[in-house]
């Protein structure tokens, strides 16, 4: 994922940033507690295709990047 698109890319649910999880393909919404897909390198920002991050997901996320 490209970091200057990432810079711009928000949470469509919260307007929160969103961080890249290059393992599993996702962009990842600590405040909307969601989990967006990345397919074939092309963003699917869309609620009812995202998944919910579980407790320890979003723990792991507050350890790399703090809430602002």
């Amino acid at each position: 994922m490209d970091t200057k698109l990432l810079e711009l890319l928000v949470c469509p649910v919260t307007k929160g940033p969103l961080n890249f999880d290059r393992e599993r393909q996702e962009l990842l919404s600590r405040s909307a507690r969601l989990a967006y897909p990345v397919r074939n390198g092309i963003p699917i920002l869309l609620e009812n295709e995202a998944r919910t991050l579980s407790d320890e997901e979003i723990d792991t996320l507050a350890a790399q990047r703090p809430a602002l």
